[in-house]
């Protein structure tokens, strides 16, 4: 049903990057949400009123909230699609994430209103009457909302969508409010028992966890949360792939939308190598990484010396005492100054966040451990923390 549905209102589905079809895509997505919504919102209501459930009544109302939410993702969508511009030469990508935003906040108030509600029918009980028309909407609205959340899911990780994947998280918890309803009837039948505002108390706690997740996420995507190592790894591993490429580090991505990612990163070469050919080289990296990834990067040339054994020695025995005290250190711009009285090992130093020293205790204990090593070895140390 997703592949018909995509093949019959996405022309040229397969081409994610074109704002065009991301565009198509996220309308899709929040139509379907919003129709889908409002059906279940109707016949919910009619159900609850019928059985005189308020955890029936609730998940109705929740269900418009679902509707609001899935058109707050299709504005933002369609808003994060506008190209750059001189006041946002980035794009409007994160909007995508505002959005997202927006989301996690009207699922967090459908939550209070819900846990608002809960509380009145336990103070105020009044009885539930068993329907099997009832039940039967409410297992449908199971299905039609797994169904929606399934449907999200492939769209979301299809087009990246942030907004997408909150309202497939949303949907997923919903089953489980609905479940619980569906409960709140069932035990109706055979008991006296009035549980429907506890059980309403449980549904607003399913959904107040659907929401802080979502909130989480996007919060995490705001404030600019690190590239996934994966990702690092296949750019480091394409730029090492070039001739002249001994060595990357300091990679920086950022992350402006869906999309529109930019990067920079230092690239160690051969300081013995003709600079204009080394320039050509990093030229045709940062053409070929925009022309395969989409991705603009800016890559700074290191000069290394590379030809000297002596060096090359005493980089060797530096990177190991680095990575045996952690296998996440790791050492780059390796420098040797040599002098009468003494030698300068000249680095920077990358020390993982929360590591158990401080940055003047690491630099301590390298310059004890070479120090034992010879005497003579002076570390001039420059900490940095990785961006990923």
């Amino acid at each position: 049903m997703h592949t018909i549905l995509i093949k019959l209102f996405i022309r040229d589905s397969e081409n994610v990057t074109n704002p065009k079809v991301r565009t198509a895509y996220g309308t899709l997505g929040s139509v379907t949400g919003i129709i889908t919504n409002i059906f279940l919102a109707i016949i919910k209501y009619v159900a609850g009123v019928f059985s005189g459930s308020i955890s029936i009544m609730a998940d109705a109302i929740n269900n418009l909230s679902d509707a609001g939410a899935s058109i707050i993702s299709l504005v933002g969508i369609k808003l994060s699609a506008k190209p750059a511009d001189k006041g946002h030469p980035y794009g409007h990508g994160r909007l995508e994430y505002i959005s997202a935003l927006g989301v996690a906040f009207l699922v967090l108030l459908m939550g209070v209103e819900l846990f608002k509600s809960s509380v009145n029918k336990i103070m105020n009980p009044e009885p539930v009457t068993f329907s099997i028309i009832s039940l039967g909407i409410l297992i449908f609205s199971i299905i039609a909302k797994l169904w929606l959340g399934f449907f999200n899911k492939k769209l979301g990780e299809k087009i990246n969508s942030a907004p997408m994947m909150a309202v497939m998280k949303d949907s997923f918890s919903d089953c489980l409010a609905t479940g619980v309803a569906a409960v709140s009837i069932i035990v109706s039948a055979f008991s006296d028992i009035n549980i429907d505002g506890y059980l309403g108390i449980v549904v607003a706690g399913f959904i107040f966890i659907a929401g802080f997740n979502i909130l989480k996420e996007t919060m995490a995507d705001l404030l600019g949360k690190p590239a996934e190592k994966e990702f690092v790894d296949t750019i480091t591993e394409k730029i090492l792939s070039y001739d002249k490429i001994v060595g990357v580090h300091d990679m920086i991505i950022h992350d402006y939308g869906p999309g529109r990612q930019f990067a920079s990163a230092h690239a160690e070469v051969p300081s013995n190598e003709d600079i204009m050919e080394i320039h050509d080289v990093i030229d045709i990296i940062e053409r070929d990484i925009f022309n395969e990834f989409g991705m603009v990067i800016s890559i700074h040339m290191d000069p290394i010396v590379v030809d000297d054994e002596k060096i090359n020695t005493l980089r060797q025995m530096t990177s190991n005492l680095v990575t045996e005290m952690s296998e996440e250190m790791s050492i780059h711009d390796f420098r040797v100054v040599d002098g009468p009285t003494h030698t300068n090992l000249i680095f920077d130093l990358i020390v993982p966040h929360k590591y158990k020293l401080s940055n003047d205790e690491v630099c301590k204990e390298i310059e004890q451990k070479l120090s034992k090593i010879d005497e003579r070895y002076f570390a001039v140390i420059t900490v940095e923390h990785s961006f990923n």
